[in-house]
């Protein structure tokens, strides 16, 4: 009973650090890397350059993205089997996962795959496209994994 407890706590801070560090790079860092001339009233990196900075960011932020994705098909695979089924539950780790697997491993990487062919590939209109979409996933993500995180939490206090 002790470990389910403690897989379950495991679980919950997962989720949690995920949705927070979706929202403090959405929300706080990319804004702050594309505008320093807010902070510095100069302008200290082009859109380009912080775009490469960004980029850099968020790949490297893939691999917890990766780490949440494989906890959340596991950890809502084990319970799913048990019997502790729940639709809300169902679609909000799908979508997480789905929406995880979509930016780390098709946005992320075209955004860099296009950086590393210059500036005028970041000026097209399919990076533009590719870029917002990647941000409609992020926000998608956040979402999805607050939905399972409040829902989870809900199932497990009775």
């Amino acid at each position: 009973m002790k470990k389910n407890i403690y897989f379950d706590f495991t679980y919950l801070i997962v989720l949690a650090a995920t949705f927070g560090a979706v929202i403090v790079l959405g929300a706080f860092v990319a804004p702050i890397v594309f505008h320093t001339e807010k902070i510095l009233d100069i302008v200290l990196l082009d859109n380009y350059s912080a775009g490469i900075i960004m980029g850099n960011i968020f790949h490297t932020f893939s691999y917890w993205i990766y780490f949440t994705a494989f906890f959340i098909i596991i950890y809502e695979a084990i319970l799913y089997k048990l019997g502790k089924r729940d639709n809300i539950i169902f679609f909000a780790s799908v979508t997480s996962v789905f929406s995880a697997l979509m930016f780390s491993a098709i946005y992320s990487p075209k955004i860099l795959a296009m950086q590393s062919l210059g500036r005028e590939a970041t000026q097209s209109d399919t990076f533009n496209n590719i870029h917002i979409a990647s941000e409609l996933d992020f926000k998608i993500l956040a979402i999805a994994l607050l939905v399972l995180f409040i829902r989870r939490l809900m199932l497990l206090r009775v």
